[in-house]
């Protein structure tokens, strides 16, 4: 090979090895990019989407002016678990109900874990089909036995829910009074509420109307 052809070559390797030195740097980067993408907008323990995300997917869905619903949960005496068992056993715990949680059924269209032992689903439906996501969560949620670290544990949780009743309906509210019927249904050990703005919650009748 002539003196010419042989610095061509050696240059033309060093073009594609540097190409290639920056293309590995570039799919190091997106790559983690892509994580930090997603560990921002995904609960670390469950790997269930988080708060920001859940709002973000509730936002999108009021823009399409779709019938839609909230359902909030927290599990009953999740803190005894922890005291109990150890904070491991109720890490897997946690993991496990969100397991179940996105078991549930379309028309269920997000479950995410919101903070602590408190989750969240995104019901598309009318207010009868929010309701019975509702329930349905309520009940797959008492009828498990969960495994964890330490053995098997029953939890129950206490179930509020809402759903879209005027055009202006933001994300931040619907959470809120889904919130409200979460509390209302912990309180009065009912299992599942809805929320009634002009209910009276002191009335036993309004109560077991509305309450399971």
């Amino acid at each position: 090979m002539s003196p010419i052809l042989h610095t061509i070559a050696i240059a033309a390797g060093g073009i594609l090895a540097g190409l290639a030195l920056a293309g590995a740097l570039l799919w190091r980067q997106q790559q983690a990019l892509d994580v930090a993408r997603y560990q921002a907008s995904h609960d670390d323990i469950t790997g269930l989407p988080n708060r920001r995300l859940f709002l973000d997917r509730l936002r999108a869905a009021l823009a399409d002016n779709a019938p839609v619903g909230v359902v909030l949960l927290d599990l009953d005496r999740f803190k005894t678990v922890n005291d109990t068992l150890g904070h491991d056993s109720g890490n897997v715990l946690l993991d496990q109900v969100g397991r179940l949680l996105t078991g549930l059924p379309m028309p269920v269209q997000v479950v995410a874990r919101l903070s602590g032992d408190e989750f969240a689903v995104l019901v598309c439906g009318d207010r009868d089909v929010t309701a019975a996501a509702a329930e349905e969560a309520w009940r797959v949620i008492d009828a498990a036995a969960i495994r964890v670290i330490n053995g098997d544990v029953r939890v129950s949780a206490s179930v509020g829910y809402t759903h879209i009743h005027g055009p202006h309906a933001s994300p931040r509210q619907l959470l809120a009074e889904a919130d409200t019927a979460m509390y209302q249904a912990k309180r009065l050990g009912l299992g599942v509420c809805d929320y009634r703005p002009h209910s009276t919650p002191d009335s036993g009748r309004s109560r077991d109307r509305h309450c399971r």
